[in-house]
């Protein structure tokens, strides 16, 4: 059974920076990709980046050139690397990951961005 173990969420300062770390547990055979999504009250879940496993990465309007996306393969961990966060950026976020014709998701960790 593969799990998704999100943490990293909280109470950030606009301006401000934090990194979401998604451990993959269980066994699994091979990774398609794998990446985030959030979703803002009332609103729908959105892509935020995701890579694939011999391709590349890519990443929203609205996060580029302020996130990185890396995968930790010692730690078995993908992680999203935030700066200067905007209210905006406020949501629950969702780690997923594709393999084997399968969507796995964490259970999302909460971003608020306020002073």
């Amino acid at each position: 059974q593969v799990q998704l173990q999100e943490s990293g969420g909280g109470l950030v300062q606009p301006g401000g920076s934090l990194r979401l770390s998604c451990t993959v547990s269980g066994s699994i055979a091979s990774i398609n990709n794998m990446g985030w999504y959030r979703q803002a009250p009332g609103k729908q879940r959105d892509l935020v980046a995701s890579t694939a496993w011999g391709g590349g990465t890519q990443y929203a309007d609205s996060v580029k050139g302020r996130s990185t996306l890396t995968f930790d393969n010692a730690q078995n961990t993908l992680l999203l690397q935030m700066s200067s966060l905007k209210r905006e950026d406020t949501a629950v976020y969702y780690c997923y990951l594709y393999a084997v014709r399968r969507h796995y998701w964490g259970q999302g960790t909460q971003v608020t961005v306020s002073a």
